[in-house]
């Protein structure tokens, strides 16, 4: 991780960044029934939900892993891969939610005239989808997806075209997370980081240790935390 100088809360906030999955939307319960059905197929019982939830921040490719005890260099495993994702498309957007209190506060940003965006790593054919069938409101103002930068997160590219999309500074931004890579793009980039620990926590895996600025444990302490500045 980076061992950049921690970064103040902005004077001027212009922008609040979020990581998508685990952060801005609890999407979960959308992976859940997929990684089960993919297990399922391959005669394996269910796995504890509770695990499956932990990795949805770290994509498909750890989801086959977890799900078929299997590492990525198996011959079968990119079939599995588009097979899991397969399934998820099937229920995209159908479960999944923003967290208590995300609305609320992307209400009050608007309000004082500080524009949002979303920096993630899942490909923008699951992210727009997602986003079209949930209608958050306000709308995002900028949306970057890997598919639009040469490097993913933890490298920082997709924070810096949030700030050229959405016309601030870096220093003028917060982007909140709940995956240490998250942080570290944060951080990387210059920005403000906020750790959301009410995310996908990897078993073993400690928010107190990824240098973020500040942690919340509750998706509603957001507000709080916003309030309070």
């Amino acid at each position: 991780m980076s061992h950049a100088r921690n970064a103040s809360f902005p004077r001027r906030l212009r922008a609040v960044l979020f990581d998508l999955d685990g952060t801005l939307i609890d999407t979960a319960d959308e992976f859940v029934p997929a990684v089960q059905a993919l297990r399922a197929e391959n005669g394996l019982a269910p796995l504890a939900p509770e695990r499956i939830r932990a990795s949805v921040s770290n994509g498909a490719r750890a989801l086959v892993c977890l799900g078929l005890n299997m590492q990525d260099d198996h011959p079968d495993f990119e079939t599995h891969r588009l097979r899991l994702l397969a399934l998820y498309s099937e229920v995209l957007g159908t479960l999944a939610q923003p967290y208590p209190g995300i609305a609320e506060l992307l209400r009050r940003l608007a309000a004082r005239g500080i524009g949002w965006g979303i920096a993630t790593n899942k490909p923008r054919a699951y992210t727009e989808p997602l986003l079209q069938r949930l209608n958050i409101k306000p709308a995002p103002g900028s949306v970057v997806c890997p598919d639009d930068v040469a490097e993913r997160k933890p490298h920082p590219e997709s924070l810096y075209r949030n700030c050229v999309e959405l016309n601030c500074s870096p220093a003028e931004t917060i982007y909140i997370g709940d995956h240490a890579r998250d942080i570290e793009a944060g951080r990387r980039a210059g920005m403000y980081t906020i750790a959301a620990a009410y995310g996908y926590i990897e078993p073993g895996d400690d928010p107190q240790q990824w240098g973020a600025d500040a942690l919340v444990e509750r998706s509603e302490d957001l507000l709080t935390h916003f309030q309070e500045r």
